[in-house]
């Protein structure tokens, strides 16, 4: 059986998606500057070779051969919760350094045939779409066919993540692999507004890739609950009480219908700011429509995820655990957590959904990397066309 196509992973934090492609690739060399990350990654993944530092102080001579590049590039300065200072800020222009190692094996005479480039999908217009466009346009000089697709989570688990992957190609790509134009499930109107504003040179690069369907999850919220955890887990009457006070009263009425309703009902609830008359409050916001809201690392007032468990008449709150985050991010019950809840929450809010890169693995980057029956596949067309 020939061996699978090599896997770089950058910015790999806990590697899920090293976790998500292993089973059409394999990784062979990882890298991030977090150590506590670091150590989950060795703790799931003890034979692939990690460098532990600034992907600056990499350099393309010390990565091994690869056929895919994977790069979760941190996403703090171009999502909605932070400053959105775009791809020239200090955490997001760690970019750079990724990119700077592309091209130095491109020169070397070993370029990596696809890259995957994973953020937020505010970045499609942070500065008002230059940093997406920018990000296109290097890919675009450099030879590479590039397009994009959005991915929810909610496809796969019980949490809303929707997710922006860049996908770009050197070489020649399978027909079945080229859309005519975009799908309205994975080119989404923000996606398309995008493209639609590239600079002519870069949109002569640009393919809507196509893909199999997508699934329909037949997971919910309640199916990742612990059905009995520790009880010191719980908000005592008197954190409960300042939960209930801060939904308003639509947000008390769906709990209270949620109570009333008989059985176990959970809901997911996240405490956001809101300006009311002029003012900021603080508001609990609870949903109960079957899903998790965006995990996020556990940094703020507005970061942690709360659940409400109504049974018997009665509701109590308590905070999402890390193994309950582990399951909504697909990974196996297996996969090692750090010990501490903040660290675990941390690893898995800067994560990618495993079985969302599963199936982008399966329906697009095997096929490009001429894996045959994991995806779709078809006779090549000319990556220049």
């Amino acid at each position: 059986m020939a061996s699978k196509p090599a896997l770089l992973e950058f910015f790999a934090g806990g590697g899920l998606a090293g976790l998500g492609l292993s089973g059409t690739f394999k990784p062979v060399f990882a890298n991030d500057i977090d150590p506590m990350k670091c150590a989950t990654y060795r703790a799931n993944f003890p034979d692939v070779r990690l460098a532990e530092g600034d992907i600056w102080k990499l350099r393309a001579e010390d990565l091994p051969k690869a056929d895919l590049a994977w790069a979760s590039f941190p996403c703090q300065d171009l999502s909605l919760a932070g400053a959105r200072r775009g791809l020239n800020a200090p955490r997001s222009g760690a970019f750079w350094g990724f990119w700077n190692l592309m091209e130095g094996l491109k020169s070397a005479g070993r370029p990596v045939q696809t890259l995957v480039l994973e953020n937020v999908c505010g970045l499609m217009s942070s500065h008002r779409g230059r940093d997406f466009a920018a990000l296109l346009g290097e890919l675009g000089e450099a030879g590479y066919r590039v397009g994009a697709l959005v991915l929810d989570a909610n496809h796969f688990t019980a949490q809303s993540r929707p997710r922006l992957f860049v996908v770009a190609h050197l070489g020649r790509i399978p027909e079945a692999l080229v859309a005519d134009g975009p799908d309205p499930i994975l080119h989404p109107p923000t996606l398309r507004t995008a493209v639609d504003a590239l600079p002519h040179e870069t949109r002569l690069a640009w393919v809507w890739w196509k893909t199999p369907p997508l699934p329909r999850r037949n997971a919910d919220l309640l199916s990742v609950v612990e059905a009995s955890p520790a009880a010191d887990v719980w908000f005592d009457d008197a954190g409960a009480a300042r939960m209930l006070a801060q939904m308003s009263p639509l947000h008390r009425e769906r709990l209270e219908a949620a109570q009333a309703g008989g059985g176990r009902r959970v809901g997911a609830v996240y405490r956001r700011i809101r300006t009311e008359n002029g003012e900021k409050v603080q508001r609990a916001e609870v949903r109960y429509d079957g899903l998790a809201g965006c995990l996020r690392t556990p940094a703020g007032g507005s970061s942690r995820q709360f659940l409400a468990v109504s049974e018997r008449g009665k509701t109590r709150f308590r905070p999402l655990l890390s193994r309950e985050a582990a399951r909504l991010m697909g990974c196996p019950e297996s996969y090692v957590l750090p010990a501490r809840e903040t660290a675990a929450l941390k690893v898995l809010g800067d994560g990618v959904c495993v079985p969302a890169v599963r199936w982008l693995g399966q329906a697009l980057l095997a096929p490009l990397a001429g894996v045959r029956g994991e995806g779709a596949a078809g006779n090549p067309v000319d990556a220049a066309a």
